[in-house]
């Protein structure tokens, strides 16, 4: 199987998993987060695991240079062929990745329109008790604003809010930035703009599928 290292960055409500969902099915890509990672290092009980799980239990953010030796590791199981997701988040970790030698091929870049996003969150009504969800236009409850299963009300969440929407892809925008020059400096970077999953993905499997065939 040929190799192919790969990152892909968005925004939140972007699309993103729906999209990382598509390529790993279809290009086999081992699927990598540094959540995931560090959930797995934590049930196992691994050194990095327990480090990581001391700095959650301290209260603290755990450090960039833990959090790029537990992905690390995790992609030295799969071979050469992964997706990484939402990893990196911000320059620092970029370049700690580059300091533990782990060399991008491509990142594939989401670009979706503010107002879009905002749809999509700004929609969401959720069930606090069970979690379940609903979207206003896409997924709406039976009755209006009440759960399907018990008749409670739903709620907005507090970072669904347009505010809060804002605040986030700001922070996002501001992070990410850097990234995206890094990487588009090296030549890796390739960019898809839309406002559906459906229309962005073709374009996203045919980049892709050309970069294996070429054999990068």
């Amino acid at each position: 199987m040929k190799s192919l290292r790969a990152l892909i960055l968005g925004p939140p409500g972007g699309g993103k998993g729906t999209l990382s969902k598509r390529l790993v099915r279809d290009f086999d890509f081992f699927h990598v987060s540094a959540g995931d990672a560090l959930r797995r290092e934590v049930a196992e009980g691994t050194r990095l695991g327990r480090e990581s799980e001391a700095f959650i239990n301290d209260g603290f953010l755990v450090p960039d240079d833990v959090v790029t030796k537990l992905v690390v590791g995790q992609l030295a199981r799969p071979g050469d062929r992964w997706l990484l997701d939402g990893f990196p988040r911000n320059i620092a970790q970029a370049r700690e990745l580059d300091r533990n030698g782990v060399d991008i091929d491509l990142v594939l870049n989401l670009e979706i329109p503010e107002a879009e996003i905002l749809a999509r969150l700004g929609g969401r009504r959720v069930h606090v008790a069970s979690g379940r969800s609903y979207h206003v236009d896409w997924n709406p409850p039976e009755v209006e604003g009440l759960d399907d299963e018990t008749g409670e009300p739903l709620v907005t969440r507090p970072d669904d809010t347009a505010d809060a929407i804002r605040t986030r892809l700001e922070r996002y925008d501001d992070l990410t930035q850097a990234l995206v020059d890094h990487y588009e400096s090296r030549g890796v970077l390739a960019t898809f703009q839309g406002t559906e999953s459906d229309v962005i993905y073709p374009p996203m499997k045919a980049h892709v599928a050309d970069m294996l065939a070429e054999g990068i």
